[in-house]
C-alpha cells in the first residue's frame, strides 16, 4: 500500500485522522505491513500484506488479529490492544 493512500484514508467510525506506524516496507517503498490507530477512538487497524483491516469491530475476530499485534507489540509504546482499541 502506498503511503499517499493511506494519507487518504480515516477512522470508519468517526471520520477522525489515523496514526502510521511502519513496520515493513518493500523495495519500491509500499508499506507491507503497519498500524493505522485513530486520533479520537483509539481502534487498532493493522496492515497486513500491503491491505488495511478496517472491517467494523463486529466482522473482526480478534483472535485472528491477535497474533500479528503480539508480534507487532514493541511498537505499540507499552501499551495494548483490547477489544480493538488501544489501552494503557
Amino acid at each position: 500500500m502506498r503511503i499517499k493512500t493511506i494519507e487518504k484514508l480515516c477512522c470508519p467510525f468517526d471520520k477522525s485522522d489515523l496514526n502510521l506506524t511502519i513496520i515493513s516496507q518493500d523495495e519500491t517503498e509500499n508499506i507491507t505491513e503497519g498500524l493505522l490507530i485513530c486520533d479520537n477512538c483509539k481502534r487498532v487497524y493493522p496492515i497486513i500484506s500491503g491491505i488495511p483491516i478496517m472491517s467494523p469491530d463486529e466482522y473482526r475476530e480478534f483472535k485472528l488479529e491477535q497474533p500479528v499485534l503480539e508480534r507487532w507489540e514493541k511498537h505499540l509504546e507499552g501499551k495494548k490492544v483490547e477489544n480493538f482499541r488501544l489501552i494503557s
